[in-house]
């Protein structure tokens, strides 16, 4: 387990030195910045748990390396590219400012920062809610899964994946629906942003068959990078989408953009360290059922996006429709394997 966080301990260390020193350089106060720094760890922990239990069922068709790289590079990018520089890239296109002056609006004008930030919310939720929820979709329309935690619920549901594009079909389906509750003055650049959504989650998820093609093309490379490249792109997208949710409600605890990020980098780094662990455990393998109630809250959490376009749902209900879920798949793997003690007995781990 402690090989597993062993960097995330360290970068926790890292992140609340910074900010004690941050707190005691602004003002702010060495005390209440690690307090902050910490509670944004934990929320950030908290929301995407279900994340972690998703990217773990694709980790763990990836070979080492792109696990190493995954822990490092892949938060590189989760922690500077989507938790500091995309809001400041969102809050200097809605502002017609430079990156440099926004960067400075962030640290010396936080509330205005926030206020454009927030203001674009919409869009923000309309992109990642419709990314979420063809994650969601793709799995509940799955024909070809082993197991079926809501039955007759998903065999119905996998019957209709049956359809060609049916996933997405839904998805557009959704998307359009949100006219009947978004305004008419901001309803064009939801659907837009929605599009968007899909059209990433489609090419994310065809770069696979794009280095299937190179393969059979004789590259001899490509089941290396079709494992590789292919998985890690879509577990950085999918991160995105996680982190919008975070980064905004970030802002209803402290303005403070430099606490944000160090607290959102702890968070950042135990999600991916847990994702290490349940590979290594075999924790999917161990409960069947985390799955699919990993997904289920995914599902919701779009769904939570898309309403939130126009009422705020509280960071904490969030959180506690993944522990639901959670919990529920985890009791039902329990009882399936107590019903079904033939099944190989849970190993330990590497």
């Amino acid at each position: 387990m402690m090989r597993d966080f062993r960097f995330s301990i360290v970068v926790t260390a890292l992140c609340l030195a910074l900010a004690g020193w941050w707190g005691h350089a602004s003002g702010m106060g060495v005390l209440p910045a690690l307090w902050l720094a910490l509670v944004l760890g934990v929320l950030e922990v908290s929301l995407s748990f279900d994340n972690a239990v998703v990217n773990a069922s694709v980790l763990k068709h990836m070979s080492e390396l792109w696990r190493q790289l995954f822990l490092t590079v892949g938060i590189l990018i989760a922690v500077f590219g989507m938790r500091l520089v995309f809001p400041i890239l969102i809050v200097a296109v809605a502002t017609g400012e430079g990156f440099g002056t926004v960067v400075r609006m962030a640290l010396e004008q936080p509330d205005q920062y926030a206020s454009v930030l927030t203001g674009h919310y919409p869009q923000i939720a309309a992109f990642g809610g419709m990314f979420l929820l063809l994650v969601f979709l793709s799995f509940i329309f799955d024909t070809e899964r082993e197991h079926f935690w809501l039955e007759p619920l998903e065999h119905l549901l996998a019957k209709i994946g049956k359809a060609d594009a049916a996933a997405v079909i839904v998805a557009i389906a959704v998307l359009l629906a949100t006219k009947l509750f978004v305004p008419a003055e901001i309803f064009g650049a939801v659907l837009l942003s929605g599009l968007c959504g899909i059209l990433l989650f489609l090419a994310v998820d065809s770069v696979d068959a794009f280095f299937q093609v190179e393969d059979e093309e004789g590259s001899g490379a490509g089941i290396g990078k079709k494992a590789g490249v292919a998985a890690f792109l879509y577990l950085e997208v999918l991160d995105a989408s996680f982190s919008f949710d975070g980064v905004i409600g970030a802002f209803a605890i402290t303005r403070d953009v430099v606490v944000i990020m160090l607290g959102l980098a702890i968070g950042a780094m135990f999600v991916r360290s847990l994702t290490v662990y349940l590979v290594h455990k075999g924790t999917l393998d161990q409960f069947v059922f985390l799955e699919h109630g990993a997904h289920y809250a995914i599902g919701v959490l779009a769904m939570i996006m898309l309403f939130g376009i126009v009422h705020h749902v509280p960071e904490v209900v969030t959180g506690l429709i993944g522990v639901f879920f959670i919990a529920a798949s985890v009791w039902s793997s329990i009882r399936h394997r107590r019903r079904n003690p033939e099944l190989p007995s849970p190993t330990s781990g590497s």
